[in-house]
């Protein structure tokens, strides 16, 4: 293991945090890093190593040594849905391990089908071979390396599927394979100092998260479903949930995440002056708190949060004065409210998720494309208001991650140690050999709940889950996280020291995730829990 020095260094910048007192979370970075905009990166993979030696950085052996030259910059098939979706209400360890199994199992024949027709497709016919060898010839060489191989490193993803890409948007769901030297060069480069902006919509897997296209009849179904259980006079939020499960129709997430947060009341006739009296007490805080941002002993916080927005995402977002100006009040009030905390960095992206969703509910535009500032001032104080509590009410349940020592977090991290160490001892070991400690990399997946990993529609489509979940945020999140690092197995092991690991766990591909690899990872996270959820002692050696 890495020596003590280094280890308390390690605690000491990332645990001991108080407010006033922000430090970063290493390696952030978002969105996630993705290979097919850095055709350059991929070219210089191909380069043979220069024979020259003097000058050559030393490789970074320890975490301390490798954060010293680290920047930081900041669908699968409905009917395993509700499958799956089912055996979350019951209890029965054997009808939930059945039920995921099997939803695993129709992914992965699903994945296998796909490969054989991809072959299929791609083989030339002998006719013709020469007429293809000629036109793969003549290809450009940027061209033939960023389409070379569109597949993940364990599995196939569709090159097209009209129920999960979007209309305007014929770019496929997948991550680029390991070939060659190029996969390599790719995780050995630092955090870049820029972020791609990427569109949130233009590459939606998940039909439910944004954008309008047409629906098809189990989506229909699906959304009667969850209008029929809201339309009552009292929600059923049983029912509800046992719906939200497996997913939430843009239509309805709205509506839906207010009432599975606790922010509104199940019953219909007390939700509008729930939501009058909610928001001017928000208000009343923005009144009798914020101009305090500039007082001495609160303008270290607000300094923070205001370098913090920019480093969000999506940034075309956040950028805009308006949205900057309602995250600000947003997180400053928060912190006031919370003084055991305090504001800490990590905190700031958890608004994000509600701020978006709660803008759907105005709008059909592209959100990174839309001017916020042209909505209403009440729509705007509304979105911020409801944003702002339905927030509150997820931190409520996981604030001892940003107490002081970051209590939850480090309990987290060391019940995720204890949960790989069982249920994948390779990967485990592999790491203990190369002195990786989960605390370096996990600490920011409990920090910001998985969200400087995912793309943000997996964010959203995650929260479904979490929200339809008991102790989603808190609990479930831990699950996940270890299905999450057992999905690398393969990439994991091929590296074979400190750094090219490290660079590996803080810049994952899965820029071109979406609801299939979503479902897939709840599902696993799904076999674990009602496996060690009830009995913690079995992932304790």
């Amino acid at each position: 293991m890495a020596s003590d020095g280094n280890k308390k260094q390690f605690w000491k910048r990332n645990t001991a945090k108080v407010p006033g007192n922000i430090q970063h979370v290493y390696g952030a970075q978002h969105p996630p890093f993705d290979p097919l905009l850095h055709a350059n990166l991929m070219k210089a993979g191909n380069r043979p190593p220069s024979t020259s030696t003097p000058g050559k950085p030393k490789k970074a052996t320890t975490f301390q040594e490798f954060e010293s030259i680290t920047s930081d910059a900041w669908d699968v098939a409905d009917d395993d849905d509700e499958l799956l979706a089912m055996a979350a209400q019951n209890l029965n360890i054997e009808v939930v391990m059945e039920t995921a199994n099997k939803v695993i199992e129709n992914h992965s024949k699903l994945q296998e089908q796909r490969q054989q027709q991809m072959d299929k497709t791609t083989e030339p016919d002998e006719k013709d071979g020469g007429e293809v060898q000629e036109e793969e010839e003549e290809e450009p060489e940027e061209v033939a390396e960023m389409t070379t191989d569109l597949t993940f490193t364990s599995d196939v993803l569709p090159h097209s599927d009209h129920r999960l890409v979007k209309s305007h948007s014929e770019a496929p769901v997948g991550s680029p394979k390991e070939v060659g030297g190029e996969y390599v060069a790719l995780h050995r480069q630092q955090s870049l100092p820029h972020r791609p902006v990427i569109p949130l919509v233009a590459r939606m897997a998940d039909q439910n998260t944004s954008g309008t296209p047409a629906m098809t009849e189990r989506e229909a179904s699906r959304l009667d479903k969850f209008k029929q259980v809201l339309a009552g006079p009292n929600t059923d939020l049983d029912e509800l949930r046992k719906l939200s499960w497996s997913g939430i129709p843009r239509q309805v997430r709205p509506i839906t995440w207010k009432l599975l947060s606790g922010y509104l009341p199940a019953n219909a006739e007390r939700r509008e002056s729930t939501l009058q009296r909610k928001r001017q007490e928000y208000f009343g805080f923005i009144e009798q708190y914020y101009d305090s941002r500039n007082d001495e002993h609160h303008q270290d916080t607000y300094r923070q949060i205001h370098i913090d927005i920019p480093r969000m995402s999506p940034e075309c977002l956040v950028l805009q004065p308006k949205v900057t100006e309602i995250f600000e009040r947003i997180l400053f009030i928060w912190a006031i409210r919370h003084p055991a905390s305090g504001y800490v960095q990590g905190i700031n992206d958890l608004v994000t998720p509600f701020f978006v969703v709660y803008v759907f509910e105005y709008i059909e535009e592209e959100v990174e494309n839309f001017n916020v500032s042209i909505l209403q001032e009440e729509v705007l104080r509304n979105i911020e208001a409801d944003s702002f509590w339905c927030m509150s009410k997820l931190l409520d349940g996981i604030q001892d991650n940003y107490t002081f020592a970051q209590p939850g977090i480090q309990r987290k991290v060391k019940a995720l140690e204890e949960l790989v160490s069982r249920i994948d001892e390779t990967v485990h070991r592999h790491m203990q050999q190369y002195e990786v400690e989960y605390l370096q990399f996990a600490f920011r997946w409990m920090n910001n709940l998985l969200m400087r990993e995912l793309p943000l529609r997996c964010t959203i489509r995650l929260w479904d889950t979490y929200q339809a979940e008991p102790e989603g945020f808190s609990h479930f999140h831990l699950y996940v996280c270890a299905a999450f690092l057992v999905r690398w197995q393969k990439d994991i092991l091929e590296e074979k020291d400190f750094q090219g690991l490290m660079i590996l766990l803080q810049n994952l591909p899965t820029m071109h995730w979406g609801n299939e690899e979503v479902s897939v990872l709840l599902a696993e996270a799904y076999r674990l829990k009602f496996a060690f959820a009830d009995a913690p002692n079995h992932y304790k050696r």
